[in-house]
């Protein structure tokens, strides 16, 4: 597969399994050193910009948030040349005035999932990104800017909490996390932005509101209430994501993302295994 096959890609959540309007739409498998991503992944283009769309939950959504082959999916999705990650996601909202089908565009993360790798390092090399900034800032104006100008109630800013899943929360965790002052709640978005942020991609979650969590008496989450919500929400992203494709490519990266592992490993080279090496040349270290 070429090296630049694709400069922007798609990660799919739950409701968005594939991705309309791409011309010289093609599917392809890609073999990583970490086993088989979620899905064979889309290749095609939207005005022009080359595009790679992979549903995270596997067509059909035949997996658990903590069955995704998280590092398989974001180094297939380098070693096709890509760039930038939309991450596209159902969450519950937090807040009230977070409401079903509005778009939040976080600028934090807190990661309360367990058992899930989270890095591509280890097994005799050490890396320690910074991560104080959790999503690509650049990426998140942009889309946010495009989903507003489309008129889709949209949100910049605020905290995403992660959780295990695949239960939805108890009403003392939701409220627990209301007095933490989280915005919204998923339970996929923690492990991706880590594993891109090592990758050196720019990396954005557009957060897609379903429900009020457990925390709202009467409003509480079902899985009724997600399904109906996440098919106005999925017809909505599609726009965005036709809308943002082509104004991503060309706008000047002012981010770091892309020189996120600069001085961040901590390993002498010379003590690596060449295994490790080989495995780990992708990210562009």
């Amino acid at each position: 597969m070429k090296k630049n096959a694709a400069k922007v890609a798609v990660i799919g959540g739950s409701g968005l399994y594939g991705m309309e309007g791409l011309s010289r739409a093609r599917a392809v498998k890609v073999k990583t050193p970490f086993g088989s991503p979620s899905d064979e992944i889309v290749l095609g283009d939207i005005g022009g910009v080359s595009v790679a769309f992979l549903p995270r939950h596997a067509r059909g959504h035949k997996l658990l948030p903590s069955e995704i082959p998280q590092r398989a999916n974001i180094w297939a999705l380098k070693s096709l040349g890509v760039e930038s990650v939309i991450g596209v996601s159902a969450v519950g909202s937090l807040k009230e005035k977070l409401k079903p089908r509005h778009f939040v565009f976080p600028d934090q993360l807190v990661d309360r999932t367990s058992g899930r790798v989270s890095t591509f390092f280890g097994d005799g090399m050490v890396a320690h990104i910074s991560f104080a900034e959790p999503f690509c800032n650049c990426l998140s104006r942009l889309l946010y800017a495009k989903a507003r100008a489309l008129g889709i109630p949209s949100h910049s800013g605020g905290t995403l909490v992660c959780m295990e899943g695949p239960q939805f929360s108890t009403r003392a965790e939701s409220g627990y996390h209301r007095k933490m002052g989280y915005s919204v709640i998923g339970m996929t978005s923690a492990t991706e932005a880590k594993l891109a942020r090592e990758a050196q991609l720019c990396y954005a979650c557009v957060s897609l509101v379903t429900d009020y969590d457990a925390w709202k008496t009467g409003e509480e989450v079902s899985g009724d209430m997600v399904v109906q919500t996440m098919l106005h929400n999925v017809a909505a992203v599609k726009r965005l994501i036709a809308a943002a494709v082509p104004a991503m490519a060309t706008a000047a990266p002012g981010c770091r993302c892309r020189h996120a592992l600069k001085d961040a490993v901590f390993t002498d080279r010379r003590l690596v295994p060449a295994r490790v090496l080989a495995r780990l040349k992708m990210l562009g270290i």
